[in-house]
């Protein structure tokens, strides 16, 4: 069963958060991080990505930018931007994106619900982006970025959340993006009892977002194990920073696919490969967007094509249901089309395919197609239950197959190991 428990956060002031919070640090390329920070030198982005503290020219994986962010972050404490709670506590951490909420629990999840599948992942994670986090996390001694988990609702955890959100927030502000932010805080000692005791009696809880965030901070958790063998298990370095949100209120956008050349085919060979596998249901030169499971839509030669994957094609398993992974749309956009006709064998390396998030919206498929690539699939959303699904069966997802918005800010709250 689930271990989530409360924990005293470092966070910022009330004055200090609206500045402070800022992206992961994964959303920015390098390029990117350099002129936010540039822009923005308060900004947590400061912090979370050290480099731009440093000369372009800086390996920015070396001991001194890792360096660099533990004492950034020891200084913006001292001098008072953060505050550190006196007891445990959990917190609720609201995001509001075009007049949609979901509301979280900030909390820690144990290291030991990661390794025995409590907590559940359905991506795979890459040792080179772990590695980074992994020296962030044990050079600052503090998990700064939360990872977005889900979890099957409850209706007790629901009732303390909308008893808390009634008292006044710890933060509330509106960032340049227009998503909101507020949280409160859980210090009463009977509901933080209530939600300890919810958690308790959930056997799975599922990564939505973060996957080498929270690979990383186990494997520090793991490696400060090995270093403190006399170690409890009640230690901070034990738990990682969490937000977890009930399923209903998770919004999965679709996850977008680019390709840069035709792999040698005429457009019309294209689509006379393509007869045998859908049914073109309508074209247009405006948008046409996916209906439900089973279609995509694609531009080519400035015109969109509505598309049905023959059902017959799904793959089922031996008990006649569609198997977890390979009935994704994206798995069969890759099985059929994408790996056959294309070429691209591995969507992780290839470099003649890109990944546009739903977030951009499919006007942004179309510029692509107008300035380095041939043709643009816009896929129908991957669904939460699906995702759960995946993760139940303790299997993986296609890379690039579920996009979450809105993003949760780093430095709101910080997890001190």
């Amino acid at each position: 069963m689930a271990k989530i428990l409360p924990f005293k956060a470092i966070r910022p002031t009330r004055e200090e958060a609206a500045t402070i919070a800022a992206l992961p640090y994964d959303v920015y390329s390098r390029q990117e991080a350099y002129a936010k920070v540039k822009e923005k030198p308060d900004s947590f982005l400061a912090i979370d990505r050290p480099e731009t503290q440093f000369a372009p020219d800086i390996d920015m994986y070396s001991k001194p930018v890792y360096d660099k962010a533990r004492e950034m972050l020891d200084d913006w404490i001292a001098r008072g931007r953060f505050m550190t709670e006196a007891f445990p506590a959990y917190y609720v951490y609201e995001l509001t994106m075009d007049g949609r909420s979901q509301t979280g629990i900030v909390a820690m999840s144990s290291i030991d619900d990661y390794n025995n599948a409590v907590i559940k992942k359905h991506e795979n994670t890459r040792a080179d982006k772990e590695l980074d986090r992994i020296n962030h996390v044990d050079n600052c001694s503090a998990q700064t970025g939360p990872i977005f988990l889900a979890y099957r609702d409850s209706e007790a955890i629901e009732k303390v959340v909308e008893e808390v959100k009634k008292t006044q927030p710890i933060f509330d502000f509106v960032a340049e993006d227009g998503i909101g932010h507020r949280g409160w805080i859980i210090d009463g000692d009977a509901d933080i009892a209530c939600i300890k005791d919810a958690f308790g009696k959930m056997d799975s809880i599922y990564i939505a977002d973060g996957h080498h965030r929270a690979a990383s901070a186990v494997k520090v958790g793991m490696k400060r194990r090995s270093e403190n063998p006399n170690y409890t298990g009640d230690e901070e370095f034990n738990y990682f920073l969490s937000v977890l949100f009930p399923a209903d209120q998770l919004v999965i956008y679709d996850y977008n696919r680019v390709l840069k050349d035709m792999n040698g085919m005429s457009s019309e060979e294209l689509m006379t490969d393509m007869e045998p596998l859908v049914d073109f249901l309508k074209s247009d030169d405006k948008v046409i967007r996916p209906e439900k499971k089973g279609q995509f839509s694609m531009y080519l030669d400035g015109m969109w094509h509505l598309c049905q994957i023959h059902e017959e094609l799904v793959p089922v398993g031996d008990d006649g249901r569609p198997d977890p992974v390979e009935s994704l749309d994206v798995s069969l956009l890759q099985n059929l089309i994408l790996e056959p006709m294309f070429g691209i064998q591995d969507p992780k390396t290839d470099s003649r395919i890109d990944f546009v998030g739903g977030i951009r919206g499919l006007k942004e498929l179309e510029r692509r197609c107008q300035t380095d690539s041939k043709v643009a699939f816009a896929m129908y959303p991957t669904s939460i239950t699906e995702l759960f699904a995946v993760a139940d069966a303790g299997l993986l997802m296609p890379p690039k197959s579920t996009w979450f918005e809105p993003k949760l800010r780093s430095g709101l709250f910080i997890h001190r190991i």
